[in-house]
């Protein structure tokens, strides 16, 4: 079990993007998600993204809480 909580970077390099502040406030900035899509099916995800976002929303797993964080972070 996780004891301490998953960061934004560990969570960009999970899926696989670039994971410094500046790449993560970058990718922030261009990319909106509408408050009607969901955060697993916005078109900027590869599929495994998309798994990766579903699952651990789903299993409400320990990447749970940071998912949640970075759906509400697009929606600017």
């Amino acid at each position: 079990m996780h004891t301490s909580a998953i960061t934004m970077p560990q969570l960009f390099e999970q899926l696989g993007l670039e994971s410094s502040n500046l790449a993560i406030a970058r990718f922030i900035k261009h990319h909106h998600l509408p408050e009607d899509i969901k955060l697993q099916a916005a078109d900027f995800w590869t599929q495994s993204q998309r798994q990766f976002i579903k699952d651990s929303l789903q299993q409400d797993s320990d990447w749970c809480e940071i998912v949640d964080q970075l759906d509400a972070l697009l929606r600017h």
